[in-house]
């Protein structure tokens, strides 16, 4: 019963609801919604769902942006025993294909805005139940498709009292489905647990401080660990408040914490270099911000030392999707270590080690492998990945850094070619491959490179085949309908050969410094 009341997530918003019923525990697009009214929501949402013939361990597939709807299912399939599998809006309709064909949802839920991609998911695998979502507060705009279950009519037809869950809920079981791009090219689904989540959100807890009294914006997408797992459910957990809309610019970003007093602000660098460069923060009273975190990415020491300069001081955390959280940066020690990621994170196990597993010296370079609860079960139907990445249950990050003496930690490159623009992962090998699909390309790599606005871009070189003549704009033509628009490569150049070691690998090194 402990088990279950405490590590199954979505319990925790029927004990608030008991406990604190008239806090608000979320402002949707600004409309208040308290502990009782979002565990009422998410118990009709759940016993529809079981009336449906949901099952434990089925999957449903969510295309939406962030929402009030999104929290609703994303605590409702916890509490019942499903497990939520978050569609990135921002990928090309091939790479969605992929994930949904791979994840096999018995449902899934998506909005007007992304009627036509469920539509063609539905012509091509039609293996699920399709529900449509007036997501948001915003009054329907169109009528519900003749193929799909209307969400909002259907919900409140079912009793709000909590379901009867003809199944227990273990610690180990999966209740997310999160897909991470790999240097093979294709999707993998990091398996994350129950216990999984609760030692993140526990860890969350420490890095913010976080109260019943806290109130947290929610800016990163949550098909991401950062919206769902670093942002979201921790604040939850604690009893406190969420702000959620499907989108903020950088101006509503600081507009919303000076009129409802956020205290805890966690964003992309990339979006942190935006309000830098087209707000004037000075005009808006962010005081009640108790910290300020940042992370996913490769942070500029320059942007620190420029929000330092203004009284702002930016604290860094580093994780993955496999792990959440790894590091984590004192705000105390915030201009002290300004550039290190933190010490590791509280619950859970974090080394650097060398090539044979043992750990590095202070100041030396090593990779970064962690065990412990707050580890991944493992990658959807990929036993094969698993264990590359999973040794002796330790887990294999491939990012390269290094510990000062004082045990705080800076990452220095990564093992692996992936590199992110504007808070998203890129993995060459998958822009590679596409690149491959031209039938002008003999030979392609591609590369991160430093870009001001977005950290960092892509770059593509690529060997045209014989007596063919291509163009960039053609090439970025022809990956539209292939990438996401981020993974496109921002620089396109073209030469006769590529350099590569004696076993024919790429030394992208070398591209580097091209």
């Amino acid at each position: 019963m402990i088990e279950k009341m405490v590590l199954n997530i979505g319990c925790w918003i029927e004990k608030w609801a008991r406990i604190q019923p008239k806090k608000i525990a979320l402002i949707s697009e600004g409309v208040p919604y308290t502990y009782r009214n979002l565990n009422q929501r998410i118990n009709r949402l759940s016993n529809f769902l079981l009336y449906m013939g949901m099952e434990k361990g089925d999957r449903v597939a969510v295309l939406l942006r962030n929402c009030r709807q999104y929290i609703e299912i994303f605590l409702a399939l916890s509490k019942t025993g499903g497990i939520l599998v978050p569609l990135n809006w921002r990928l090309a309709l091939p790479e969605t294909e992929f994930i949904v064909r791979d994840s096999s949802p018995r449902f899934i839920i998506f909005d007007e805005e992304f009627m036509r991609n469920a539509a063609m998911l539905r012509e091509k695998l039609p293996v699920f139940k399709e529900i449509f979502c007036t997501s948001g507060e915003n009054k329907r705009v169109c009528e519900v498709p003749t193929w799909a279950i209307d969400y909002e009519s259907s919900i409140m037809t079912y009793p709000d009292s909590e379901p009867n869950i003809p199944w227990e809920s273990g610690a180990q079981d999966p209740h997310i489905i999160m897909y991470t791009s790999g240097t093979t090219g294709l999707p993998k689904g990091a398996i994350l647990s129950h216990q999984k989540t609760f030692f993140n959100v526990l860890n969350a807890g420490i890095y913010f401080d976080l109260t019943s009294h806290d109130i947290v914006m929610v800016a990163r997408p949550m098909f991401h660990s950062g919206g769902l797992i670093v942002e979201l459910a921790p604040i939850l957990y604690r009893g406190g408040t969420v702000i959620v809309r499907k989108r903020f610019s950088p101006q509503e970003i600081l507009e919303t914490v000076e009129n409802e007093r956020v205290t805890v602000l966690e964003l992309p660098a990339t979006v942190y270099n935006i309000i830098l460069n087209e707000c004037d923060i000075s005009k808006f009273d962010l005081s009640s911000v108790k910290c300020f975190f940042t992370g996913g990415e490769r942070i500029p020491v320059a942007l620190l030392k420029a929000y330092a300069e203004k009284g702002i001081i930016i604290s860094q955390i580093y994780g993955l999707t496999e792990v959440s959280t790894i590091f984590w940066l004192p705000a105390g020690r915030a201009i002290e270590k300004m550039g290190s990621v933190g010490q590791p994170a509280f619950h859970g196990e974090v080394k650097i080690v060398d090539g044979k597993g043992k750990p590095v010296m202070a100041g030396e370079i090593g990779e970064i492998v962690v065990k412990g609860p707050i580890v991944m079960n493992g990658y959807w139907k990929r036993p094969d990945l698993t264990r590359q990445v999973m040794r002796g249950g330790w887990l294999q990050t491939g990012d390269l850094a290094r510990f000062d003496e004082d045990g705080f930690a800076y990452i220095v490159d990564r093992k692996k070619d992936m590199f992110i623009s504007g808070g998203e992962n890129v993995y060459p090998a998958e822009v590679e491959k596409a690149l491959f699909s031209h039938p002008s390309v003999l030979d392609a790599a591609v590369i991160g490179v430093t870009d001001k606005k977005w950290g960092e871009v892509g770059k593509a070189f690529i060997v045209p085949k014989e007596g063919c003549s291509i163009s960039a704009d053609e090439i970025r033509s022809f990956l539209e309908d292939k990438l996401a628009r981020y993974k496109i490569p921002q620089h396109i150049e073209f030469i006769k050969k590529l350099p590569k070691t004696a076993s024919g690998k790429i030394k992208k090194n070398l591209l580097k410094s091209f």
